[in-house]
């Protein structure tokens, strides 16, 4: 992308996420595809549970006045009946059938036809992993912020930082989308001069992971929060990050700058730093 061109200086592309279920697979694979082309400014639509022809007929309708409008649709879709896709295809846009042939090859390699059931990736499923996913939401909003140390010895993670470096966020993708036990901790300035962790944290050393941020990033979230404050100045923003740093070097807890992550790119780096993947 040349640096003159705002987003809006972008051709535009009209995108549809098409799902017979909630749409979230097709969602996540299809961004994950369209990440790789920043020269385009996407309007993005998710359209759920079409799992019959009326209803792809419809989508049909919409991704036709795309068309006309000159944005040029594209389709990405996950669903597993035939007919469904027959009708989708008629609409004037290219569909990326984010199933297709790999399904076709695990049913190969597995010698059996897949499931006829809608939407299996998004149901209850295994609902015994179901609900310890909604116990660790519950445990996450307990735990947030410091407000309770009960059960803190049974938290897979125990996430510390400075306010506004990305605790929250990273806890509850944790606890929803790998059912983990989570707690975060705030380090504020009376948990400072110390040697060691925090008293509420520091017999949990070992399932701590850090969290860091550039001091302009901070300074620009927390103005946004508090505008104008002590609590957002640069001067402030600075000197919380230098003392937190180093406390994670000096207890030896692992730590890594948010300032350029993702929330799934901090998850993935704390699922294997603290050896937590299945």
């Amino acid at each position: 992308m040349h640096p003159a061109l705002s987003d809006h200086a972008l051709p535009s592309r009209a995108v549809f996420f098409v799902s017979d279920s909630t749409g979230i697979t097709a969602e996540t694979l299809g961004n994950a595809l369209l990440a790789n082309f920043p020269g385009f400014r996407f309007d993005r639509h998710t359209i759920p549970f079409v799992d019959t022809a009326e209803a792809a007929a419809a989508v049909v309708q919409t991704i036709t006045g795309a068309d006309a409008a000159g944005l040029a649709p594209i389709v990405f879709s996950t669903m597993k009946n035939a007919t469904v896709g027959r009708v989708l295809d008629t609409a004037p846009a290219p569909r990326i059938d984010l199933l297709g042939g790999h399904l076709t090859d695990l049913e190969r390699t597995l010698g059996t036809t897949a499931s006829e059931q809608l939407g299996q990736f998004h149901t209850l499923g295994d609902t015994e992993a179901y609900f310890a996913r909604m116990r660790a939401v519950e445990y996450a909003i307990e735990h947030d912020d410091g407000q309770s140390s009960r059960a803190l010895e049974f938290a897979d993670v125990i996430i510390i930082a400075p306010s506004r470096c990305g605790k929250t966020p990273t806890t509850m993708y944790l606890a929803l989308q790998y059912g983990l036990l989570v707690a975060n901790y705030p380090l504020t300035d009376e948990d400072f001069p110390t040697d060691g962790l925090p008293r509420l944290v520091a017999p949990h050393a070992e399932r701590c992971f850090g969290l860091t941020t550039t001091p302009l990033r901070l300074r620009q979230v927390r103005h946004e929060r508090r505008p104008d404050s002590r609590y957002a100045s640069l001067a402030q923003c600075t000197l919380e990050l230098r003392r937190a740093e180093e406390l994670y070097r000096r207890t030896r807890v692992p730590f890594l700058n948010s300032s350029t992550k993702s929330v799934e790119e901090m998850s993935a780096i704390i699922l294997q730093t603290l050896k937590l993947r299945a």
